[in-house]
């Protein structure tokens, strides 16, 4: 198995979990508020990062220069979540992953304002043709809604959670100093933890833990150890096999990971017109996987 499989097979993987939290977050939407189970999700994260932290050696004082990075960060990283769980009260797991999708052309954006990347081309109509199938699936391949702009409260509700993650992804990489991923993600989580448990005490202590239905639990250890730890461990993999646009390109695998996760559950299967849009979301991900031709130098 080469490097670069090794490094596919692990955003197949990363996919495929990061998933998951739409479909069992739409089932516990309700029953916990968003603030409390981020607070002890970011807790149980950096409790774990922690210990692999530790264990690796790599943590160093002048790693904790700067901190008020860290809490810069775990806000942008903290507001996308508890607004992906405030979506998620209304919006239909398929539909909020295809919001999920639209993160990559806004991180795009805010990538070329932050860092001045530029995009080629080929990557410019991947996102755009990944961006229209977010679209007909949002609107579930109504074009009456499409041309009424009727989005549902969920999902407009999750979309501005999305803005926060798309500045998220290029701030990370400009606040970054250096520090091993492990120990920056710990020190993000456990500001997370620091600001979540401060914006949701009053949910914190209103909720009665003991009496939460075993689905929260199972749901919250979901999230912290397969959705946040195991998926940061897989990208920190791909990330050190694949080019960036490939390992962004994966993104766009979520709602048919979703649509298995619904069937899985027993919830059905979505209207076959929404699956054109699903599918115009796999059709960018094949190209933005493609091999990007090698630019021959120009005689002198």
């Amino acid at each position: 198995m080469t490097e670069a499989t090794r490094g596919h097979l692990a955003m197949l993987a990363f996919s495929a979990l990061v998933a998951g939290s739409f479909s069992l977050g739409g089932l516990v939407a309700n029953e916990i508020a968003p603030a409390a189970l981020q607070a002890a999700r970011f807790l149980l994260a950096a409790m774990l990062t922690g210990v692999l932290a530790s264990a690796s050696g790599q943590i160093r004082r002048a790693h904790l220069a700067a901190p008020w990075r860290y809490f810069l960060l775990a806000g942008f990283f903290g507001t996308y979540f508890v607004l992906m769980f405030e979506g998620l009260k209304t919006a239909a797991p398929v539909s909020a992953a295809a919001v999920f999708t639209l993160i990559p052309i806004m991180a795009a954006g805010f990538g070329y304002l932050l860092l001045r990347q530029i995009l080629t081309p080929r990557i410019a109509l991947g996102l755009s043709v990944g961006a229209s199938g977010a679209l007909w699936v949002i609107f579930q391949g109504s074009w009456t809604a499409f041309l009424r702009f009727e989005i549902g409260r969920g999902e407009a509700i999750y979309f501005l959670g999305c803005i926060f993650h798309a500045i998220y992804a290029p701030l990370l990489a400009r606040l970054n100093r250096g520090e091993p991923p492990v120990v920056f993600t710990t020190g993000i989580l456990i500001a997370g933890t620091l600001l979540m448990t401060a914006y949701g005490w009053r949910d914190l202590t209103a909720t009665d833990w003991a009496a939460l239905p075993a689905l929260v639990w199972i749901t919250l250890g979901y999230i912290a150890v397969f959705a946040t730890v195991a998926t940061f461990m897989l990208l920190q993999v791909a990330s050190l096999r694949l080019p960036a646009s490939k390992v962004m390109a994966y993104t766009y695998l979520t709602p048919s990971w979703v649509l298995l996760w619904e069937l899985a559950l027993g919830h059905g299967a979505p209207l076959p017109l929404v699956l054109v849009g699903v599918g115009l979301t796999v059709l960018a991900l094949l190209i933005l996987l493609r091999q990007e031709p090698e630019r021959q130098p120009h005689p002198a």
